[in-house]
């Protein structure tokens, strides 16, 4: 049984990074992404990676002597290049699509548009800032915090698939489609294992963060756009890794 099913298990972890990364990787065939949805327990393993390679460099930066705000400033960009920078689109989309007009349609349309807007401009600076304190706060004392919260972000985007309608009937997180509830709940428990182990009991403490970011992103996606797309996931990650890196820095002051 073991044999059969690691390599199911081994092509959902792969597909769950060609998603939601841009690192080097086996290539795939078209099959191996017709239920991408089967997936979603390993997107908090996308965090765990981009994440500890970013701490990886800005503890060896601080180590050697950098000053912990470029360290940690580098650190964020590395783990933000690995990813693509695809979660802070969907934030910056999703700011300008949700204030920049008064109907679904449009909302949607704006969101779809490549060019960013005064909104997703201001928020990518609040979000960017925010987390690039919190990195520098967490650094000396706990990084292992830091990629802590990366993974319970990550967590939550299923969470939102599941439990939101698709708001196009296009797009990425639409071609992914509706993961099961064992799915999601396997993708929660893999993001509280780790993080009880990277950060111990304030990780909780984040995951009720994380979870009360998502209740917000979700309520908005139902009242602006009613339902979810990949920028609503991306938003979301975004949102909940603010609010748990500022849970984690406030546990070690």
């Amino acid at each position: 049984m073991k044999t059969d099913n690691f390599p199911t298990a081994l092509t959902e972890l792969l597909v769950a990074f060609t998603l939601l990364t841009r690192l080097p990787l086996p290539h795939l065939p078209e099959k191996a992404f017709e239920n991408s949805a089967r997936a979603v327990w390993a997107y908090p393993l996308t965090g765990l990676v981009t994440a500890s390679a970013g701490c990886g460099l800005a503890s060896a930066l601080f180590a050697a002597g950098l000053p912990v705000a470029l360290s940690a400033g580098l650190g964020l960009a590395l783990a933000t290049f690995l990813t693509g920078a695809l979660h802070e689109d969907g934030l910056a989309d999703l700011a300008d699509g949700f204030w920049g007009a008064h109907t679904p349609a449009r909302r949607l349309e704006i969101m779809k548009d490549s060019q960013i807007g005064s909104y997703g401009t201001l928020v990518l600076v609040f979000s960017t800032g925010l987390r690039w304190m919190a990195w520098a706060t967490l650094l000396a004392s706990g990084p292992a915090w830091i990629i802590a919260a990366a993974v319970l972000s990550r967590a939550a985007m299923p969470v939102l698939m599941r439990a939101l309608p698709s708001a196009r009937s296009n797009g990425l997180s639409h071609s992914v489609g509706r993961p099961s509830g064992p799915r999601v709940a396997a993708g929660v428990v893999v993001a509280l294992v780790i993080c009880l182990a990277l950060a111990g009991v304030p990780a909780l403490a984040a995951a009720a963060a994380v979870g009360v970011a998502a209740w917000g992103i979700a309520w908005l996606a139902r009242r602006k756009i009613g339902g979810q797309t990949g920028d609503v996931l991306g938003a979301s990650q975004q949102v909940g890794e603010v609010f748990a890196l500022c849970v984690l820095a406030a546990a070690v002051q």
